[in-house]
């Protein structure tokens, strides 16, 4: 309750650092906001351009030449919110060590400021997404009112993981390097660039093990086939985001007044 009032007491430097978090970012720049959606879009023009004349024929249910892209698209919307933020919260404290020894405000709020930035990103991105399925006759349909239900996981998810790693990073700064190696491993282990039903079936149980399955086939039911998410298989990662996000904030709290002095 604490961490709570005070995001609320420190809500105006919480909004003004993600004003000044995109002010920083696209100084001088022409394109400004459009780089934060140009990158994942150029990624997913580069995969299907690359896979799609040899997986797009696998994507049943999709009636569109441009299958492939689609089914890149909706799962790059999820899997770019966990990615980004826990790569940002990995390194918070580390990054923002001389401010947290020169002042004196929580220290919770420097990830609210991820979460406000990350969520920014995403909708612009999903606009993007929106306008790309358009030029490419693909209409999503009122199924996408899941999506802030799914986002809302996916955010649990990530601020869990990634305030626990940032926690760590601080006292073993191994965990700075070897974290991008295993989310790079994390990312072929889900079902981004691939459907899960081209694995062998005795794989598919150990790749539902990983949790961003789940969130990921959920993205993809509703804006590649416009069908309402299985909903029993979100409660894997549900619960396992409440574990993690309770998790980190005690070890968070337990850590709150030696972080300074490590870092």
């Amino acid at each position: 309750m604490n961490q709570i009032k005070a995001i609320w007491v420190y809500r105006f430097f919480i909004l003004n650092s993600i004003k000044t978090e995109f002010q920083t970012r696209f100084a001088r720049s022409k394109l400004g906001g459009f780089w934060m959606i140009l990158h994942p879009v150029a990624q997913v023009a580069i995969y299907a351009l690359v896979l799609s004349s040899v997986l797009s024929a696998k994507l049943p249910g999709i009636d569109n030449h441009y299958a492939y892209a689609i089914y890149l698209m909706a799962g790059t919307l999820a899997w770019s919110v966990f990615i980004e933020i826990i790569m940002k919260s990995l390194t918070v404290f580390v990054d923002n060590g001389n401010l947290l020894k020169k002042m004196a405000f929580p220290k919770i709020t420097l990830l609210v400021v991820i979460l406000g930035t990350t969520l920014i990103s995403n909708i612009l991105l999903f606009l993007a997404i929106l306008v790309v399925f358009g030029l490419l006759g693909h209409a999503p349909t009122t199924q996408i009112l899941w999506l802030p239900m799914l986002t809302t996981l996916v955010l649990a998810l990530s601020i869990g993981l990634g305030l626990l790693l940032g926690v760590m990073n601080v006292f073993i700064r191994d965990i700075g390097q070897v974290t991008p190696i295993l989310l790079q491993f994390w990312f072929w282990l889900t079902p981004i660039v691939y459907t899960i039903d081209m694995l062998p079936a005795y794989y598919k149980m150990f790749f539902m093990i990983n949790p961003m399955t789940s969130i990921v086939q959920a993205y993809q039911s509703i804006l590649v086939y416009g069908t309402s998410p299985n909903l029993s298989s979100l409660i894997y990662p549900s619960l396992l985001s409440l574990f993690l996000l309770s998790l980190s904030l005690f070890v968070f709290m337990k850590a709150n007044e030696e972080m300074a002095d490590v870092l």
